[in-house]
C-alpha cells in the first residue's frame, strides 16, 4: 500500500503542473459597453471551462467614454463597442489594426416599465410615454452611448420627439438608464433589450421591444488594440465570442447575431 502511494504522488504532482496557475494565466483586459454587463458574466464562465487559461478583465461604460479612455491610454486589450462605428474609429486613429476588427451582435432597443405603472406597454408601445403617469423617461446619455442615440432616433421615428423630450433624463451609460427606472428615479427607460432580460428586471417589468426599423441598427463591434500586452490572449477572446457557443449565449441575452 506505501509503495502504490508513493508511486501516485509524482502522477498527483504532474497533474497539477498542468492546470495553469493564476500567475502563468493569459490575462486580457476589455473595455466594454454596458448593454453586455450580464451577458458577459455568463460568456466569461464559459470561456473559463473551455479555455481556464484565459483570464478575462471587463470594465463597463458607454462605448464612448470607453473610447475617450482608451484614446487617452487606458491600459485596455480588447474593445467591445454597442456602436461598431467606434471601433473603425479606433483603427482610423491608429489604435487598432483592421485585421482585429469584429462583429459579435446586434442589438436592439426597448421599452421597460415596471409592472405597477399598470400601463399595458406591449399594447402601447413607444405610445405608453405619453401618458401622464410617465414624467419621467430614463435613457443613456446619447452624447456617450450608442442606446441613448437610438432612443432619439426611435422618439423621432415615431413622431413624438416634441411630447417626450421634456421628460427625458439621462443616465451616463444604458445600465445607469436602467437602474434609474428601477430605482424610481424615472418611471420608464428606453435601454438595451439585453438589460431587461437581467436578473430581478426581467421579473419586475413589462417590456416592448422597439420596431428595429424606427432606429439605425444597433450593430455591436469589437477590435484588439495595438497596445494589447497579449495580443495572441487577445485575439483568442475575440474568436470566442463569434463562437457557436457564445452566439447562444448572447441569443439567450435577447441578441441577434451580427450582420456579415
Amino acid at each position: 500500500m506505501r509503495r502504490r502511494a508513493l508511486l501516485a504522488l509524482p502522477v498527483a504532482a504532474l497533474a497539477c503542473a498542468r492546470r495553469p496557475s493564476p500567475a502563468a494565466r493569459r490575462r486580457v483586459a476589455v473595455a466594454a459597453a454596458a448593454d453586455l454587463r450580464f451577458v458577459l458574466a455568463e460568456l466569461l464562465a464559459a470561456l473559463r471551462a473551455a479555455r481556464p487559461d484565459l483570464r478575462v478583465e471587463p470594465s463597463f461604460g458607454a462605448s464612448g467614454s470607453l473610447v475617450a479612455q482608451i484614446t487617452q491610454g487606458a491600459p485596455f486589450d480588447v474593445f467591445l463597442s454597442a456602436d461598431e462605428s467606434l471601433a473603425r474609429d479606433l483603427v482610423a486613429r491608429g489604435l487598432a489594426d483592421e485585421r482585429g476588427r469584429f462583429r459579435y451582435a446586434r442589438g436592439h432597443l426597448a421599452l421597460w416599465a415596471p409592472r405597477s405603472l399598470r400601463l399595458d406597454v406591449a399594447a402601447l408601445g413607444l405610445r405608453a410615454l405619453l401618458d401622464p403617469a410617465v414624467r419621467r423617461v430614463a435613457i443613456a446619455n446619447p452624447r456617450h452611448a450608442p442606446y441613448g442615440r437610438a432612443a432619439v432616433a426611435a422618439l423621432a421615428a415615431a413622431g413624438l420627439t416634441d411630447a417626450v423630450a421634456p421628460k427625458l433624463v439621462a443616465g451616463e451609460n444604458v445600465a445607469q438608464a436602467m437602474q434609474m427606472a428601477q430605482s424610481g428615479a424615472a418611471e420608464v427607460a428606453l435601454v438595451a433589450r439585453a438589460l431587461t432580460r437581467a436578473p430581478g428586471v426581467a421579473s419586475e417589468g413589462q417590456v416592448y421591444v422597439v420596431p428595429a426599423g424606427l432606429h439605425p441598427p444597433i450593430e455591436q463591434g469589437g477590435v484588439v488594440l495595438r497596445r494589447a500586452g497579449d495580443p495572441a490572449a487577445a485575439a483568442d477572446f475575440a474568436d470566442f465570442l463569434r463562437s457557436p457557443a457564445a452566439r447562444g449565449i448572447f441569443a439567450r441575452h435577447g441578441f441577434d447575431p451580427p450582420a456579415p
